[in-house]
């Protein structure tokens, strides 16, 4: 009986050593099994990697055809304005301008008048002679522009004639006579 239980430990020890050493052995890199830190920690970060790689890559890709649409519509637009026979290129500014009295400063269509100082009447040969862009009302011809006011010029020719000095700011291609 006393070889019993220690042939039973002996048996169970053994068993326990040879779970040990499978497991020890299992356990390698060269192990196919997969575990779950080794999908977290190394899979997974390498194929965001390459995703992030390939999203970068496409962006770029976009960002370069719209640049170059882009790039094609700034050349129609500044070819279809250069055609257009306008003699003030710098349309984009504003320009102080002195009206002496009695002077006209008539413009093409699409300038613009803001009137700083002094006083003008408006000049044109039919209704409307000027829009009022501050108030959204019109003005006629022998109307007194106000101080501060945006005026819009709606057709060639049309404009002010100063009654006493007057400060203008222009933009767009204009006259004086």
């Amino acid at each position: 009986m006393k070889n019993r239980p220690q042939t039973v430990l002996t048996a169970v020890l053994s068993v326990g050593a040879l779970a040990l050493l499978l497991g020890a052995a299992a356990g390698g890199q060269t192990d196919p099994l997969v575990t779950m830190s080794y999908l977290n920690d190394v899979n997974a970060p390498a194929i965001l990697k390459q995703v992030e790689s390939k999203l970068d890559s496409r962006e770029q890709a976009l960002v370069d055809k719209l640049g170059g649409v882009a790039d094609a519509y700034v050349q129609e637009v500044e070819a279809l304005l250069g055609s257009s026979g306008g003699t003030n290129t710098s349309t984009s500014a504003f320009s102080v301008v002195t009206v002496k009295a009695g002077q006209q400063l008539l413009g093409a269509t699409g300038c613009e008048l803001l009137l700083r100082g002094g006083s003008a009447v408006c000049v044109a040969d039919s209704a409307p002679g000027l829009v009022d862009s501050t108030d959204g009302s019109t003005l006629v011809s022998g109307g007194a522009l106000q101080l501060n006011h945006l005026y819009l010029i709606t057709a060639d020719g049309r404009g002010l004639q100063a009654a006493a000095d007057a400060t203008v700011m222009v933009r767009g291609s204009y006259t004086i006579s």
